[in-house]
């Protein structure tokens, strides 16, 4: 008999799985790929490569689905960059830059492995619950081919999985008020998110943009003085990341409880790998 998990499975799911995903915009792989084409800025190379499931947008539309992002920064480079290099040229790009990458960091035994596959198959099992309505870049990653290899197709299914999430998370920002920046800055204050130098660095934002948002975030109580989240906002922290689960529900259920566990076992173990081997640089997340 499948049973239904609970919503912080999902979670849990996700966090062991998402970073399979998002470390392919750390490593050095996707710029080696894409300086061919003379896309080699690290905004320009991070939007290309997340955007071109979208076609040849505009910064407008990066700009939305992305979210908290600068939209000056985005126009620096969109839609200047598809002159570089086509949408389909960039997704080839990103392909060969993830199994590089994949490669490095898991060994190629891993890559080979019948449990590379059982988790590909799982992954794909809960995407098949995901819906395309109101989740710009789930839908448009969702319209890609799934690749024949099993690390790749991981990846694949990981991607739909972390954007279905992602632009239900949107969603839930937008109804607490809480405008790209503050939803950063909340983010950060918290303890689990990047740390604010990064974030001004790679989202297009000054120090005064942080102050800003901090100050509006203080007059809402959600933030005291030394900018540290207040009561308020650790309830309202914790209330988008329920929300989200609420909204992210039915990939896990569509798997079940059995199946989510073990997605959840496989990529817990090729995450811990991966992270061993340097997926991330140690100073990007915490509060700085």
């Amino acid at each position: 008999m499948t049973t239904t998990p609970d919503d912080r499975a999902g979670r849990h799911c996700h966090n062991a799985l998402n970073p399979l995903h998002s470390a392919v915009y750390f490593a050095p792989d996707l710029a080696k790929e894409l300086a061919p084409y003379g896309i080699e800025d690290p905004s320009a190379v991070y939007f290309a490569g997340r955007a071109a499931a979208m076609g040849a947008v505009s910064a407008g539309t990066v700009t939305a689905a992305f979210y908290n992002f600068s939209h000056h920064l985005i126009s620096r480079f969109l839609p200047e960059v598809w002159d570089f290099a086509s949408p389909s040229t960039v997704l080839a790009a990103r392909m060969r830059a993830v199994d590089a990458m994949l490669r490095r960091l898991l060994g190629d035994d891993a890559v080979a492995s019948p449990q590379m596959r059982e988790a590909a198959d799982l992954a794909l099992r809960a995407a098949e619950g995901c819906t395309r309505p109101g989740r710009p870049l789930y839908a448009a990653h969702a319209d890609l081919p799934v690749p024949d290899d099993a690390h790749l197709a991981l990846w694949h299914a990981a991607t739909l999985l972390r954007e279905h999430r992602g632009d239900a998370h949107v969603a839930v920002l937008q109804h607490a008020e809480l405008d790209p920046l503050e939803a950063l800055v909340s983010h950060s204050a918290s303890g689990r998110g990047m740390v604010p130098s990064f974030l001004l660095t790679t989202r297009g934002y000054n120090e005064q943009d942080w102050h800003g948002a901090q100050d509006r975030l203080r007059v809402r109580g959600l933030l005291d003085e030394a900018g540290d989240l207040t009561e308020s906002g650790l309830t309202l922290r914790k209330l988008l990341e329920t929300e989200t689960d609420r909204l992210d529900g039915r990939p896990y259920a569509a798997l079940g409880a059995e199946g989510t566990a073990r997605l959840t076992e496989l990529a817990g173990g090729f995450t811990a790998t991966a992270l061993g081997n340097g997926a991330f640089p140690g100073e990007v997340f915490g509060k700085g």
